[in-house]
């Protein structure tokens, strides 16, 4: 599909319903309103299109900036580009696009290290987000690399800006539930950060607390591995 043409497709799955729900969480509004079902319908058809997914971001829509995340080559990456692009970033939901789609190329450590020292709200967003997507997902990483991490994180979440300071519970949370050393170290973290207050502005969202959260989830992980398999009908 050339541009032109993933623009039209865009257009049209757009609903007035979405788009609403969108500009309050801050898209431009130059946004169609395009759910992530059918962005994630789209993704697959032009997966791996790195040339296009450049093109939509440069058209600076919502949508387009969105899917460009989801198609961009994450071995065509450069961080020339990681860093032109996370410059851009002006709302949340792109922040943890943006994020996932770095934390996919092999320039993910580095931009963690330089988007978390940040003065920027939503670079800064960005990089604790991308924290939180390698706590997840990079099985090789160190228990050290997130630990400084949990450091930073307890010594100014209280002090960081409004974007930041939820993607560092969010980083908390994810490093938590990673392994029981860092879960041990995190829940410290927790313990004496205490609660954490964030603007989230005209939307439901709400900040966790990110102890009860880490608890529930390694909870709920191991009531699954206890609970006995259902007996086939």
């Amino acid at each position: 599909m050339t541009l032109d043409q993933t623009m039209q497709a865009l257009k049209a799955a757009g609903t007035a319903q979405t788009l609403k729900t969108y500009l309050r969480h801050g898209y431009p509004q130059d946004t169609f309103g395009v759910s992530f079902a059918d962005l994630k319908k789209l993704a697959r058809k032009l997966d791996g299109e790195h040339e296009l997914a450049q093109q939509l971001w440069k058209t600076g829509n919502g949508d387009a900036r969105t899917l460009a995340t989801m198609i961009a080559d994450s071995d065509e990456a450069t961080p020339e580009e990681l860093d032109a692009w996370v410059a851009d970033v002006k709302f949340s939901l792109l922040a943890q696009m943006v994020a996932r789609y770095a934390g996919e190329t092999e320039f993910a450590e580095e931009k963690a290290a330089e988007w978390t020292a940040s003065t920027d709200d939503f670079i800064g967003e960005t990089g604790y987000h991308l924290v939180s997507h390698l706590a997840l997902n990079d099985e090789e990483l160190p228990d050290s690399f997130f630990e400084g991490h949990l450091r930073t994180i307890e010594k100014s979440i209280h002090q960081s800006k409004n974007y930041t300071k939820y993607a560092m519970n969010q980083a908390l949370i994810a490093i938590g539930v990673r392994n029981p050393n860092l879960t041990k170290r995190a829940l410290a973290a927790a313990d004496k950060i205490g609660k954490v207050s964030v603007d989230h502005g005209d939307t439901a969202c709400k900040t966790p607390d990110a102890g009860a959260y880490i608890r529930k989830t390694l909870a709920a992980v191991d009531e699954t591995k206890v609970r006995p398999a259902r007996p086939k009908k």
